[in-house]
């Protein structure tokens, strides 16, 4: 099994907001929050000794072994020919036996979430998003399993009963449930009654959320990566989607560049013509790192022998629960699929139960 060890301190900061897509960079902005996440950093350096005298990294090590293994079934069930002929020589370091400790242990993996300068969001949030921890639907790609644990800042504990959201591109750089110029075929209508790629899920008592999606392919002048939107206090609603609510955190998570290049080597990411922006060239990922000791890249474990077989993906998030945000968007997600919405430049969430069409799932 192939294992890359890509997160060592990961600060997820929300002025990701401000830079999710082309659009005004603030210098100032961006010096506020690297001053920000080297405060948060230290503050957090207390964490460690609490999470592993509570049993939360041991309970976390367990559990993503469990998941690894789980997963690993599954690509067993479909290649059974191939693993017939297969040589099952050992030729990696890492075994089934080795030690969830060695494989699992994130003692530098976290990342740090809290309050920054506000900024847009860039305009593929969809509110009223479905709960849901599957959300590949029929999307061909690399498929991928992503573990996210949610860590209170402030008391170094779980945050349990917390919402998170997670949505991406599909393999050829298309966001699902909008039309929009930049974003796949502008001419392809139906592309709003699609859902591919997006979802909510609430953390366990171990703050723990899983979801099972496909590595993302690219689009222009962006490196390849996640959004994220966490919600506290929100309501949900009987056609399972939330309403009300703060936002303390908006923010992207990415892969490592080495990784991003073997999947773009595969079908069908290969047959998108849109050159890539290198993790390098990424001025999200520039503001995010720039002077502040940030790495915010996703730890992964390959599930088979070769990359189609999938990725298991975890990363440990530390919270300010005191950040509020009001994140930007230009459509939602209704009972007839996606909708443009007028007026919500403020990108105030709370106009959601008033302001939306009453087709939204979310009404």
């Amino acid at each position: 099994m192939h294992l890359q060890t890509l997160l060592h301190l990961s600060l997820l900061g929300t002025a990701l907001l401000a830079t999710a897509h082309p659009g005004h960079h603030d210098e100032h902005e961006a010096l506020q929050l690297r001053s920000f996440k080297r405060s948060l950093a230290a503050r957090l350096q207390k964490c460690a000794p609490s999470l592993e005298a509570s049993g939360v990294r041991a309970r976390a090590e367990a559990r993503r072994r469990a998941q690894v293994e789980q997963h690993r079934r599954q690509v067993r069930v479909r290649d059974t020919a191939s693993a017939l002929n297969a040589s099952h020589e050992a030729t990696r370091p890492i075994s089934p036996f080795s030690p969830a400790s060695y494989v699992f242990n994130d003692d530098k993996n976290i990342c740090l979430l809290g309050p920054s300068p506000e900024g847009e969001t860039g305009p593929y949030w969809l509110p009223g998003e479905t709960i849901r921890s599957r959300i590949r639907e029929d999307q061909p790609g690399i498929p991928v399993v992503i573990e996210q644990q949610y860590i209170d800042a402030a008391t170094c504990q779980p945050i349990p009963r917390l919402w998170t959201e997670i949505w991406g591109c599909n393999a050829t750089g298309v966001y699902s449930g909008l039309v929009a110029e930049g974003n796949g075929n502008a001419a392809d209508l139906a592309n709003r009654q699609r859902s591919f790629l997006r979802g909510v899920q609430q953390t366990d008592r171990e703050g723990v959320v899983t979801f099972e999606t496909l590595f993302p392919g690219h689009y222009a002048s962006r490196a390849t990566h996640y959004h994220n939107i966490v919600h506290v206090n929100a309501t949900l609603l009987p056609n399972n989607t939330l309403a009300g609510g703060a936002v303390p955190h908006i923010g992207q998570i990415f892969w490592d560049q080495k990784l991003i290049e073997a999947v773009e080597a595969t079908y069908p990411y290969n047959t998108n013509a849109i050159p890539i922006t290198p993790n390098a060239e990424d001025r999200v990922i520039g503001v995010e790192t720039q002077g502040s000791g940030a790495d915010p890249f996703l730890q992964f474990a390959y599930l088979g022998d070769k990359i189609e077989d999938g990725l298991f993906a975890w990363i440990t998030v530390a919270v300010d629960l005191s950040a509020v945000h009001y994140p930007y968007f230009t459509n939602v997600w209704t009972a007839e699929g996606g909708q443009a919405v007028q007026g919500t430049s403020d990108g105030d969430p709370r106009a959601i139960d008033g302001g939306l069409p009453s087709t939204t799932s979310a009404a």
